[in-house]
């Protein structure tokens, strides 16, 4: 008689994946309070810029359009 071998997955706890992002998380090298600030800061000031010269941008050209328009 023929012994049946049974394929068994290896053997994996449930939740290996949310412990694997555990230890990935623990490995990263976070901002500091001041570093963070500052960065946001940085952020809100390029964007702050960057909207005014748009603004002025899409004012002009407008008022260029308007001009050759007639209005």
């Amino acid at each position: 008689m023929k012994q049946r071998t049974i394929a068994s997955k290896p053997v994996r706890p449930r939740f290996k994946f949310f412990g694997d992002i555990i230890s990935e998380l623990k490995k990263v090298v976070w901002l500091t309070r001041r570093e963070a600030f500052y960065l946001t800061a940085l952020v809100l000031i390029v964007a702050g810029v960057a909207g005014l010269i748009l603004t002025a941008l899409d004012y002009g050209f407008s008022q260029l359009v308007n001009v050759y328009m007639g209005r």
